[in-house]
């Protein structure tokens, strides 16, 4: 069994050597990640520049693919060319900070973690709750009994994003399956001047969760304390609003015979 393990925060980043300490007690891994943090990068793919790819070493030994682009570069490339093999199963993280509601169409974790649904094999993204240092060992716990389940219980083409709050493993409230939220970064910029007085700007902000966000969303359960599973999946289709314009088009716009 082969799991291919990446995230956004980078090949030297502690969430991603908690989850391979703790998968790699089942299962192969192979780690695939950005030779730099690409955080809030979403589903971008490097297509004007050639990806350059080295082997990354700590202490002394193999830890694995650096790869100079993004999280969904470093999943297509893993697949395609440095697996050696198939892939059964790419897990994602564990991110700093939690990526709930809105804020998984910018997440290159999330998207590391799509793009895998994409090619068709079961994969997982999972965040911690803090963007602290913390201990990721509760959640890189729980992600090895995630990927057994999902190992057991494929889903092809659709992603689990799981979020686990930053706190004690004994005071972690459950597990539920919940709905992606509303929950949003509220942005703001913080300006600077430069010594030859050119203005620059920091993106800065929090993520809140709407005003009328509902109880049995990511966000809303893990402010209590739960663990969230939420399954996605690429289509951005309003499926329900597809019918009514197909009839306001044809009533508009006819075809021409």
């Amino acid at each position: 069994m082969r799991i291919l393990l990446t995230n956004d925060d980078g090949i030297y980043a502690r969430g991603l050597a908690a989850l391979y300490r703790e998968l790699a007690k089942d299962a192969e891994c192979l780690i695939v990640a950005p030779e730099i943090e690409q955080s809030a990068v979403g589903h971008a793919i490097t297509i004007a520049r050639p990806l350059m790819v080295r082997k990354a070493r700590k202490n002394g030994h193999f830890l694995g693919y650096a790869v100079s682009g993004t999280p969904a570069d470093c999943v297509k490339i893993g697949i395609c060319e440095l697996a050696g093999g198939a892939v059964d199963l790419v897990v994602s993280g564990i991110n700093r900070g939690a990526n709930v509601g809105i804020n998984v169409l910018y997440s290159g974790t999330v998207s590391a973690a799509t793009e895998a649904a994409i090619q068709g094999i079961p994969s997982m993204a999972i965040s911690l709750d803090s963007h602290q240092e913390a201990d990721f060992t509760p959640a890189a716990r729980f992600a090895r009994k995630m990927a057994a389940f999902i190992l057991e219980n494929p889903l092809p083409h659709v992603a689990l994003n799981v979020n686990v709050p930053a706190v004690p493993e004994n005071e972690i409230r459950g597990v539920v399956a919940a709905k992606q939220g509303r929950a949003r970064l509220m942005e703001s910029f913080d300006r600077r001047v430069d010594p030859r007085e050119n203005a620059y700007y920091w993106l800065t902000g929090e993520t809140r969760l709407s005003d009328n966000e509902d109880e049995d969303s990511d966000g809303s359960a893990l402010r209590r304390g739960m663990i969230t599973v939420t399954p996605i999946y690429y289509d951005l289709t309003r499926h329900d609003l597809l019918e009514g314009l197909k009839t306001w088009i044809r009533d508009r716009f006819p075809e021409r015979s």
